[in-house]
């Protein structure tokens, strides 16, 4: 039987099954080789020459496939359908050749198919071809560039900036432009303006709203009513005047659907609907591909198939009418270069089922296929017909004007099915408007235009604007205001806008996306607030030191021209030695100079840089590197192992210290009040607001502290909680069983109880305060059961019942950082956002041999590795 090796498991399952007892299907886990962390992996004095090493966890997979193919001389590498997949078929083509498991008369073999269905398994089987070294050729660039990027760059941070971790080629390019997003948002200065709008009624009772567009007979910008004063006047002169309807224009319109799904446009509609990540999306999407529902999912390809295209067009006229099925085929054709080797677009395999159809038991998977089944008929569908309308009401002197816009749907089209989310909604053009003639006269609405913004638009008047505009109305009706605004700053990025800016600028390919974005998280160099991405103080001096230092390769072109190069590579267009020996000659002088110099210098040049943002001009107009609360020593930046700050120069005796993005006048000291003659202060650090028991002095430099706990805001903190602060740990009681104390207090990892060298956490800080000794023996009990010590055993959170292949009880279970599924000595964490109500058997059974083969396999393989008796034998012979 040939032997067919994909990468996961559960993708080998599904082939397995269409291919039938004929071949012999294995996984290889992923990526077999990878180049050891250490350096001369890659060697940049022999042409570059890479040393690879098949990973500890892999071995036993390349033994495997090796021993299968001691039955069967043929090999078939049917691994991922892009660059990573044709590497891996590469690496294990040649790791198999280093064991002699591949022989000259061995026949080896590649397919491909974007989709894991029958079908398209079949038609790969009888299209084989070889290896495509073009698209290895540029794996490896990648590689190696990541490498000596990685290996070369990461010490030099490590050595000048404490604290820092590490740096890549994309990811340092992906956080700087989180940092410079930040830093313009800080530099904000929002401008005032006003817009005046008006609520008319027609003739025939119906009422629609109107702004003003045109003033003393000049049409207004945006910003021109900069004052309180002049939305005055632009007021009384709207309601001062007879107003009429000078104008109705309807015109048709026409709205196309968006494009099917690729990579980043589904990353992007994931997290403005769902709120999903990145890498939550794609490990989402992987299952859906491994389970034969949709196709490949990492491409930036928006073509899609003819045959799936005649079947996205008989499923619509099958489900929603001929009406609904444009006259000819919509053809979406990529714009970018080189779109991953011309894949096809992200779309279910079979257009006539959907989410229901399937019967999809996990919620995330449920979620994304609606999505992916929705956007893929959409694009598809006859374009909806609008018709827009604009009414322009004019004073008689043409003084004055207002407009008003609006549409109506003549015929919803795609947008029966879906509608693509937008980042900055505007529906100022989605209102429906009633009818309205030219010539009638436009008179104000008898109802007050404050409840009408409340009830219909959610705006409501600022309450300075509110006073001026209603001393300037008509007593009778309110029906003229004037709204105070001012500009916003930029946004933050969300993963979904940042994948787009990336894509926009070139930057990164659509299997490293979430990757990337990941990495920086993970890095501690960027948190995610409410789904939007805010730098932290190391990730901003990481940013800065690069731009100061290697400022080349953070730049947004250098890295984008790279990727072409790359792209070039893979379409054997160009050498990748070549490129490789461009960067290296150019990025070893820059490591060569940084390297030589010392942290005091690079801390001056970093301040320097960081300057206008580090210490703005005051009000007052002192000098604002004087520190505020000694007034004595000047403020320098300053590095630790958790990032950058602001310090005083006359450390210690003034121990003054803010974050980088803190307030440059504010000191974070507040008195809280007196007890037992000492002064008990909350003070703002480098580690967030804490609360202090006296100040340092010779004998004690160190006066007591406690750090304020999650959820806790300095500014209601009051004298008797910090007081309750100081006293911890609390003593709870005597333990009934050894009469040894049971403790409550706040440690690194949050509220707990201790009773002995047993630690339990607690779910709220307040408790810690609150617990007693029944409530404290409990938890601890608890804790103990799960370490497998005294007490009763913690109950799951869902019994799902035997493992189907191997026996023994599957449960999920509540653990420290978060559910997880437990199966003998198995415990694999549930994903991110996943309910444990919603874990099935099948989930749980997947995310069990995906940990245990991380920790290198299941107990029942262990007979059948002593069974190598024939080595003593020869070893004699």
């Amino acid at each position: 039987m040939p032997v067919v090796v994909v990468e996961s498991p559960a993708k080998a399952k599904t082939i397995n099954k269409y291919l039938g007892s004929d071949y012999t299907v294995l996984a290889s886990y992923g990526h077999v080789r990878d180049l050891p962390p250490k350096d001369g992996s890659v060697d940049t004095e022999h042409d570059f020459d890479m040393k690879w090493e098949v990973g500890t966890d892999s071995r036993k997979h390349v033994k495997a496939i090796a021993d299968a193919l001691k039955d069967d001389n043929e090999l078939i590498l049917a691994t991922d359908p892009d660059r990573e997949g044709e590497a891996i078929s590469w690496h294990l083509q040649e790791a198999l050749t280093k064991r002699r498991s591949i022989k000259k008369d061995t026949p080896v073999s590649r397919v491909v198919f974007n989709a894991i269905t029958k079908s398209a398994v079949t038609e790969a089987m009888q299209n084989p071809r070889q290896v495509d070294m073009p698209l290895v050729e540029a794996y490896l660039a990648r590689r190696a560039l990541d490498y000596l990027v990685g290996f070369n760059l990461s010490p030099v941070l490590w050595r000048k900036l404490p604290g820092a971790k590490s740096a890549g080629r994309v990811q340092s390019v992906c956080l700087r432009l989180i940092v410079e997003r930040e830093m313009e948002i800080e530099a904000f200065k929002p401008v005032e303006y006003w817009s005046v709008k008006a609520i008319f009624e027609t003739p025939r009772g119906q009422t629609y709203e109107a702004r003003l567009t045109t003033l003393a007979g000049k049409k207004l910008d945006k910003h021109d009513l900069g004052n309180a004063t002049q939305a005055e006047l632009a007021v009384q002169a709207i309601t001062s005047r007879a107003l009429s309807v000078t104008s109705v224009e309807a015109k048709p319109a026409a709205r196309n659907p968006s494009a099917p799904f690729m990579t980043s446009t589904l990353q992007q509609e994931a997290s403005r609907k769902f709120g999903m990540g990145a890498r939550q999306t794609m490990s989402t999407a992987q299952r859906l591909y491994e389970a034969g529902h949709i196709t490949y999912m990492r491409t930036d390809g928006i073509d899609m198939a003819p045959e799936a295209v005649t079947a996205a067009r008989d499923a619509i006229k099958d489900r929603f009418g001929a009406e609904y099925v444009p006259d000819s085929p919509r053809m979406y054709k990529n714009k970018a270069k080189n779109a991953q080797e011309a894949h096809e677009c992200i779309r279910p395999t079979d257009m006539t089922r959907d989410a229901e159809a399937l019967k999809l038991k996990e919620p995330d998977q449920r979620k994304l296929y609606d999505l992916i089944w929705k956007r893929t008929l959409a694009c598809q569908m006859a374009a909806a017909r609008l018709e827009r309308t604009t009414v322009d009401i004019t004073s008689e002197d043409a003084q004055v004007g207002l407009r008003a816009t609006g549409q109506v749907v003549l015929f919803d089209g795609f947008m029966r099915v879906y509608e693509e989310g937008r980042d900055d909604a505007d529906g100022d053009d989605d209102k429906r408007l009633p009818q309205i003639m030219q010539g009638e006269p436009a008179l104000f609405a008898k109802t007050s235009l404050v409840d009408q913004f409340t009830k219909a638009t959610g705006d409501t008047p600022v309450t300075e604007g509110a006073k001026v505009a209603k001393e300037a109305v008509l007593a009778e009706n309110e029906a003229v205001l004037a709204l105070q605004h001012h500009t916003q700053p930029p946004p933050r990025y969300t993963e979904a806008t940042l994948v787009k800016r990336m894509e926009e600028l070139g930057i990164g390919r659509p299997s490293t996306y979430a990757s990337i974005v990941t990495t920086i998280q993970d890095r501690e160099y960027v948190r995610k607030d409410k789904n939007r991405l805010i730098p932290e103080e190391k990730g901003r001096i990481v940013t800065i030191f690069l731009l100061n230092f290697f400022r080349q390769y953070v730049g947004y072109e250098f890295t984008a021209n790279l990727e072409e190069q790359l792209d070039n590579v893979s379409a054997g267009e160009g050498d990748y030695k070549e490129l490789l020996g461009r960067f290296w000659r150019d990025f070893s002088a820059a490591i060569s100079e940084t390297s030589d110099l010392r942290i005091t210098e690079v801390l001056d040049k970093l301040d320097a840089a960081l300057a206008p943002q580090l210490y703005p001009p005051r009000e007052d107009g002192s000098d604002p590197r004087v520190c505020p609360k000694c007034g004595a020593g000047q403020l320098h930046l300053k590095t630790s192992r958790t990032g950058g700050f602001v310090g005083c120069g006359n450390y210690p005796e003034c121990r003054y210290t803010r974050p980088i993005s803190g307030d440059a006048d504010d000191t974070g000291d507040r008195v809280l009040g007196e007890d037992a003659g000492d002064e008990i202060s909350l003070k703002k650090g480098r580690f967030g607001p804490y609360v202090q028991r006296g100040e340092p002095t010779e004998e004690n430099k160190k006066p007591p502290r406690a750090s304020l706990p999650k959820g806790w805001s300095p500014d209601d903190l009051d004298l008797e909680k910090a007081l309750m602060l100081l006293s911890l740990p609390r003593e709870v009681g005597a333990h009934p069983e050894d009469g040894e104390m049971i403790e409550a207090g706040i440690g690194r990892y949050g509220p707990f109880v201790k009773h002995g060298r047993l630690y339990a956490n607690l779910k709220e800080a307040d408790e810690v305060f609150t617990i007693g000794m029944n409530r404290a023996v409990e938890v601890l009990a608890q804790k103990a059961a799960s370490r497998g010590g005294r007490g009763a055993a913690v109950k799951p959170l869902k019994e799902l019942g035997e493992h189907p292949e191997s026996g023994g009880a599957v449960n999920v279970m509540e653990g420290r950082y978060g559910p997880y599924v437990k199966w003998e000595k198995v415990n694999a964490t549930l994903p991110k956002g996943t309910e444990p109500a919603d874990v099935t058997m099948e989930m749980a059974v997947e995310l069990i041999a995906e940990k245990a083969a991380k920790k290198g396999g299941r107990k029942k393989a262990a007979p059948k590795k002593k069974s190598t008796a024939k080595k003593p034998a020869a070893k004699s012979a």
